[in-house]
């Protein structure tokens, strides 16, 4: 009999921590004395009583390593959990949404997807943007530790093949965590700090420069204000392209490089590859910008290169509206966002490795069917790869793009026009943040949706985030009856 306790044992934990997490905010709205800081103090009071209780009572069950289907369902569990008690605040608060709009915001923030229902972000109390920063920010660290340690155990998507790099962690999932959670957050915290202070020089005040580097590093995109990045040009820009890049590069190398591997960045070919794109589509997008505004090159190449990091990295900062860019770099951006950045980073979408493994796989097939009798295996870093990684890898392919088409054909039952229907379901799989068009575009935010359609990206947020299969392995009979 599956034996659900275990997981909600360590989800009754996580949602306590959150919990713990609502006083942070809470003291800056005393510190701010605008009256708000009740509303943290009850959610708070709420979310540990909840996520307390339950640990307790399923504490007994907690003897050994979790099974591979309590596995699938905790990693399932946490991203579904943690939205419901992270949205009281907006409830309670002084947004006056609706409960549909506050989950849709947590969750959007929990999985750094970006995307925002909240209009008038310039007028919120202080410990409300903080707590979006918040949620940004221990998103982003999350799924780190889901990336590195869980899916690869749970061979999801091709991620096997990274379960070396994971540290083995069958059988010992809970205590493996712990320490490469440890090894991740002393980085992870390292960056938000430098980034904070390099903020501060740019000319942020200590508010902004803190909460705009918790949703940089998590490359969440979650921001103070109704003009997102428009609000910092110039030096900031600049500050935000570098850090965006380093929180889409794999976190387990700056470990090795840590541990005394100083160029084991260098010679990740996700990494190279990476960059290349970046260096590729900035210079074609800076000499689009420029053949449109030819007086101002430094100008068109700071807002390339923002933009074209921000959407390719899922952060979904907008310094700019590029809806007015024309239809030859708005195509490009609906693309780009479905590229993603490192596997085990706090970037999203498909992710460079797939697309690795995939033209590995392509380029084996053309060889074959020039030389019949030829043996050959495709490779990955001058390592064979299995046909299991393959098959998983093309499997995650073959989802996503269906996800796509099913989510986009949902929408638009809704009554959402095509470009929206399409953009939105694709910038909430790939966990963006913007889409295109008037409404969901970086000039636009989600809150004219209809609840039916915040529920629908609600869900595909969930999915892109936790690399779809092992969502949808939880609605088979068989995994269950395994």
């Amino acid at each position: 009999m599956f034996d659900v306790r275990p997981v909600a044992y360590v989800i009754g934990l996580l949602v306590a921590c959150l919990g713990a997490c609502m006083l942070l905010p809470l003291v800056v709205d005393l510190a701010e004395g605008r009256g708000e800081w009740p509303v943290f103090l009850e959610s708070a009071s709420i979310t540990m009583l909840a996520g307390g209780l339950t640990s307790l009572s399923c504490a007994n069950a907690v003897k050994k390593g979790l099974t591979l289907q309590q596995t699938f369902l905790l990693t399932t569990g946490v991203w579904v959990a943690l939205p419901v008690f992270g949205a009281l605040p907006f409830v309670l608060g002084a947004t006056g949404v609706s409960y549909t709009d506050a989950f849709f915001e947590a969750m959007s923030g929990l999985t750094t997807t970006g995307s925002t229902v909240l209009t008038n972000l310039d007028g919120l109390p202080k410990g409300l943007l903080l707590w979006r920063g918040l949620l940004q920010w221990l998103g982003g660290i999350g799924i780190i530790v889901v990336a590195m340690v869980f899916l690869p155990e749970l061979r999801v998507g091709g991620m096997q093949i990274f379960r070396s790099e994971a540290f083995d962690t069958m059988g010992k999932i809970l205590p493996r965590a712990t320490q490469i959670s440890a090894s991740i957050s002393s980085i992870y915290i390292s960056l938000t700090l430098f980034c904070t202070i390099s903020y501060l020089l740019c000319g942020m005040n200590a508010f902004d420069a803190t909460v705009h580097a918790m949703t940089t590093v998590s490359t969440g995109g979650f921001s103070n204000y109704n003009a997102s990045f428009g609000t910092f040009s110039g030096p900031a820009e600049y500050v935000a392209s570098v850090f965006m890049i380093l929180a889409a590069l794999p976190f387990v190398r700056y470990v090795q490089m840590v541990a005394g591997h100083r160029f084991v960045l260098l010679s990740d070919s996700q990494v190279l590859t990476f960059l290349a794109i970046i260096g590729t589509l900035v210079v074609v997008t800076s000499i689009t910008l420029l053949s449109i505004f030819p007086h101002h090159p430094e100008q068109a190449v700071r807002e390339a290169l923002f933009n074209i990091t921000s959407i390719i990295s899922g952060t979904g900062y907008a310094s700019v509206d590029y809806m007015s860019w024309g239809p030859f770099l708005i195509a490009m951006f609906f693309f780009i966002g479905l590229i993603g950045g490192c596997a085990g980073s706090t970037a999203c979408s498909v992710k460079i490795f797939r697309y690795q493994l995939l033209f590995a796989s392509i380029r084996v097939q053309l060889r074959r069917i020039r030389a019949p009798h030829g043996v050959f295996v495709p490779r990955y870093q001058g390592r064979p790869v299995g046909p299991d990684v393959l098959s998983s890898v093309m499997s995650f392919f073959v989802f996503f793009v269906v996800s796509l088409g099913v989510l986009s054909v949902a929408l638009s039952l809704t009554g959402l026009d095509f470009i929206t229907s399409v953009s939105g379901a694709a910038t909430a799989i790939a966990n963006i943040g913007p889409g295109l068009g008037d409404t969901i575009g970086p000039a636009g935010n989600f809150s004219s949706l209809s609840d039916t359609a915040k529920w629908i990206l609600s869900f595909a947020m969930l999915v892109g985030r936790l690399e779809i299969l092992a969502v949808f392995a939880l609605f088979t009979i068989g995994f269950w009856r395994a």
